[in-house]
């Protein structure tokens, strides 16, 4: 087996070791009777929502108040509303073994995500981060998120490795130019059956 050419692969949580989060999201309006897309228009889109969004994950509010802030915004009770939203939220299989295959290959892995907190639900509860990943950065434990650059020399400090020497994997475009800007070597991961290959290729595993 070829050495791999990178010493660390970063990934997203939600999205990237997740399924997509606009079929999540379109799942949750389909059970709460709400019409297509308002979650991203009205919710996560709104400037509003936006805002809750980067309070939540900077630690400024909890999941509490996210729920009630955001359940204002779409017009639905609050209760649980992050739980709600992320029912349906299925792991992606094959990204989860790639990160295995990574590991055993002798490349450091980590997961970058910006928080959903916690409580009174916690999306991460069934993936066992700790226990796959070498590391794993939650931004509201550092209060900064990503796309702030910070973030980014934080993981790559608690890996020990340079920029130039990791794979940075993120659903979200506007979390790429940061670390490439580092030096590392990006991939906009939106559906696992494209970016598992690709990743293969990239870390020769």
């Amino acid at each position: 087996m070829t050495s791999p050419r990178y010493q660390a692969l970063i990934t997203d949580f939600a999205g990237v070791l997740t399924d997509s989060l606009v079929e999540v999201y379109a799942r949750f309006e389909q059970r709460e009777g709400l019409r297509p897309m308002t979650f991203l228009s009205e919710g996560w889109g709104s400037p509003e929502g936006r805002q809750l969004y980067q309070q939540l994950e900077i630690g400024e509010i909890d999941q509490a108040e996210w729920n009630v802030g955001m359940a204002a915004l779409i017009g639905v009770r609050p209760e649980d509303l992050m739980g709600r939203l992320l029912l349906e939220m299925d792991p992606a299989y094959e990204m989860l073994r790639l990160v295995t295959d990574a590991r055993a290959a002798g490349v450091q892995t980590a997961v970058l995500t910006n928080s959903l907190g916690r409580a009174p639900y916690d999306p991460y509860a069934l993936y066992d981060l700790p226990g796959k990943f070498d590391v794993v950065v939650f931004s509201d434990r550092y209060a900064m998120r990503k796309p702030d650059p910070r973030i980014f020399e934080l993981t790559c400090e608690l890996l020990k490795v340079a920029p130039e020497d990791c794979v940075f994997v993120d659903d979200s475009e506007q979390n790429l130019p940061p670390a490439a800007a580092m030096g590392m070597a990006t991939l906009h991961g939106v559906d696992e059956q494209i970016t598992v290959p690709k990743l293969r290729r990239l870390l020769a595993i």
